[in-house]
């Protein structure tokens, strides 16, 4: 009942009564906790992939530099040494709840808040009152195009966050749209890029720009290495995205003037992020629980897992309730790209039939595909783990460290990938 009656709220209110009703809110909620983000330096770190490692790598830099860090992600809240495992089954809190969270950080004594800005965010001005000091621009690839209208509106929801932060902003160069990020106004701008891809991108480029790049990178079996300056580093954090996931909070970190040895010492501390290319089993085969869920995030995942020259098994879906209808051939035919074998199975339903749901994933399939439907997600993983061979490699897709499985009528069943692999291995 509950989905159902947003949605018949949503068509009988009026879209300008709605925008509002959403404006409103967090400027009553700025006011309520006496606009807390005036008292603690806020980063907000958007773009399509990537951002919830951002958000982790920048604040294990904040930390190893001796601040005081809350931080939002789709993974988790912080406040200092408190954590708790974010249950929403949304990135961003509403208004109200965001604003109490700036409240709870600043009376904790946070020096910094990091937080995930999303464009659903952005466009019910969950954004609005909050004064940062650093905008973060990762990195732009289709998504939610049906719920904004296309993907020019869909990019201009994300430019909104450098429209309201004229202090900081740090853009991915390697983006193709990174000319659309640098035009916004800022006090200062850091662009970074990957030394070896600045001939292949077409990006504004300025002799006035401060560039931070990664130089002679290296995929290995276990992580990335890489320079930036004279520094090396070298993290157990898999494929060539977690290159750019951690430049840019060496970025972030420049931003504040953290040297390069803080962020070293605290990037190869960090063993992996959950969720996003998390590695649960490693032998006799492996197998890896990944968030990925768009076609440009699956392709990195399976190009990254591919390299190490294994059979490749993938468990895959996509959501339900009207989300991109438009990526399921698409993540099909990556698979059948990249996979040797597909397991089909249910990610998060909605209100759509499931079984429709992997029929269209199947019809962006070649006819090399080696491919099965099993619609019980739990069922799709045992029988992924029982036909792999030594050495083989398993991913699974789309939920990462999500704790629900969403059906109709807003029915919520508790769900980890993680935790249903360790069971399966352990029997």
């Amino acid at each position: 009942m509950i989905y159902t009656f947003k949605n018949l709220i949503k068509e009988i209110i009026p879209p300008s009564v709605l925008n509002f009703y959403h404006f409103s809110l967090p400027l009553l909620g700025a006011f309520l906790y006496r606009f807390p983000s005036r008292k603690i330096k806020v980063i907000g770190i958007t773009g399509t992939c990537g951002k919830s490692s951002v958000v982790n790598l920048c604040v294990k830099i904040l930390e190893e530099a001796d601040y005081k860090v809350a931080s939002v992600s789709s993974i988790k809240f912080k406040i200092g040494e408190y954590e708790s495992k974010n249950t929403l089954k949304m990135t961003m809190p509403g208004r109200m709840k965001m604003q109490r969270f700036l409240r709870k950080a600043v009376n904790a004594g946070c020096d910094y808040a990091v937080l995930e800005i999303t464009s659903e965010g952005i466009k019910q001005h969950r954004h609005k009152f909050i004064d940062f000091d650093v905008a973060v621009f990762t990195n732009l690839s289709p998504e939610h195009i049906e719920h904004h209208g296309g993907f020019e509106n869909y990019k201009k929801e994300k430019g909104k966050l450098f429209q309201s932060c004229g202090k900081i902003h740090i853009i991915n160069l390697d983006d193709e749209h990174a000319e659309y990020f640098l035009k916004f106004p800022a006090n200062k701008k850091i662009g970074f890029q990957i030394q070896e891809r600045r001939d292949q991108t077409s990006s504004v480029r300025s002799d006035k720009l401060p560039i931070v790049e990664a130089k002679n990178c290296e995929t290995l079996e276990n992580g990335v290495k890489f320079f930036v300056e004279n520094t090396e580093f070298e993290l157990k954090l898999l494929g060539e995205f977690n290159i750019y996931n951690a430049l840019t909070a060496i970025c972030i970190a420049k931003s504040q003037n953290i040297k390069l040895k803080h962020c070293k010492s605290a990037l190869e501390k960090v063993k992996g992020i959950k969720g996003r290319m998390e590695i649960v089993i490693r032998k006799p085969f492996t197998v890896i629980v990944d968030y990925a869920h768009t076609p440009d995030a699956l392709e990195k995942a399976y190009k990254t897992v591919k390299s190490l020259d294994n059979k490749l098994i993938c468990v895959l879906g996509a959501a339900g309730g009207g989300r991109d209808k438009w990526k399921r051939p698409e993540l099909g035919k990556i698979a059948t790209q990249y996979c040797d074998k597909i397991i089909l199975t249910n990610e998060d339903p909605y209100s759509e039939n499931p079984e429709k749901i992997l029929d269209e994933i199947e019809t962006g399939f070649l006819q090399t595909a080696n491919y099965k439907k099993i619609l019980d997600r739990q069922e799709a993983i045992r029988s992924a783990i029982s036909s792999a061979l030594y050495g083989d490699t398993i991913i699974i897709t789309g939920k990462g460290s999500e704790p629900w499985m969403c059906f109709a009528n807003g029915k919520k069943v508790p769900w980890d990938d993680k935790k249903i692999v360790e069971q399966v291995f352990q029997r």
